[in-house]
C-alpha cells in the first residue's frame, strides 16, 4: 500500500531540515518499499546530511531504483567512486553511474577503464553514449579509441561521441571531425558543426 503521507513529508525534509524530519528520512533508509528508500536518499542528501557511508549501504540495495538514485547523486561526489555501479547489472544503473561519473570530472583508473569497456562494447546504446559523454568530459587521452569507435555506431552514440571529441586535438580527431560533417544524421552533422 503506498502511503503518500510519508512520501510527502520525505520530499519536504530535504527542504525543510527540522531533527524530526530529517531523524525520519535517516529510518527510511531501511524502509521495505524501495522509493521510501529512494527518497530518504534524496531527502538527506538535499539536506546536506547524506554520508558516504550512507551511499555505499545504498549501493548495495537489491532494487536497482535506489542504486540509480546513489549514482545520480554521487554525481556531486567526487570521492565516491562509482565503479561498483558501473558494473551493475541493470543497463538503467550502468547509465546513471556513467554519466556521474562525467560529472565528478576526476576519476580513478579503474572507472577509466569501465567507461572505456562499457563505451565499446556494451549492449545497450544508452550505456554507450553516455559512457562516451564521460569520456569526453573527463578529457583523458585514453579514452579517446573508445570516443573514435564511438564516432562509428549508431546515431544517438554518434552525436554525443562526436562532442566528446571537444578537448581532444589529434589528426585522428579531425579525421573523425571531417567524417561526422558528411553522417546521413542531421544532428551528428551539426555536432561536428558546433566543434569547428
Amino acid at each position: 500500500m503506498t502511503d503518500t503521507a510519508l512520501w510527502r513529508r520525505l520530499a519536504e525534509a530535504g527542504h525543510t531540515r527540522t531533527a524530526d524530519a530529517l531523524d525520519e528520512a535517516r529510518r527510511c533508509l531501511a524502509h521495505d518499499d524501495p522509493a521510501v528508500r529512494e527518497l530518504a536518499l534524496g531527502a538527506l542528501d538535499r539536506a546536506g546530511v547524506l554520508g558516504d557511508d550512507d551511499l555505499l549501504t545504498a549501493s548495495l540495495d537489491t532494487d536497482p531504483g535506489v542504486r540509480r538514485r546513489v549514482a545520480l547523486v554521487a554525481a556531486s561526489r567526487p570521492e565516491f567512486s562509482v565503479s561498483a555501479l558501473l558494473s551493475d547489472t541493470i543497463s538503467t544503473v550502468v547509465e546513471a553511474a556513467a554519466w556521474a561519473a562525467g560529472e565528478q570530472v576526476t576519476v580513478g583508473d579503474d572507472v577509466l577503464d569501465s567507461l572505456v569497456t562499457l563505451a565499446t562494447t556494451h549492449d545497450d546504446a544508452l550505456v554507450r553514449e553516455a559512457s562516451v559523454a564521460a569520456l569526453g568530459a573527463i578529457g583523458d587521452e585514453r579514452g579517446l579509441p573508445a570516443i573514435l569507435q564511438g564516432c562509428t555506431d549508431k546515431p544517438t552514440v554518434r552525436r554525443r561521441a562526436v562532442l566528446a571529441l571537444a578537448p581532444f586535438d589529434t589528426p585522428e580527431v579531425h579525421a573523425a571531425l571531417e567524417a561526422a560533417r558528411a553522417d546521413h544524421d542531421w544532428q551528428v552533422r551539426q555536432a561536428a558543426d558546433d566543434l569547428s
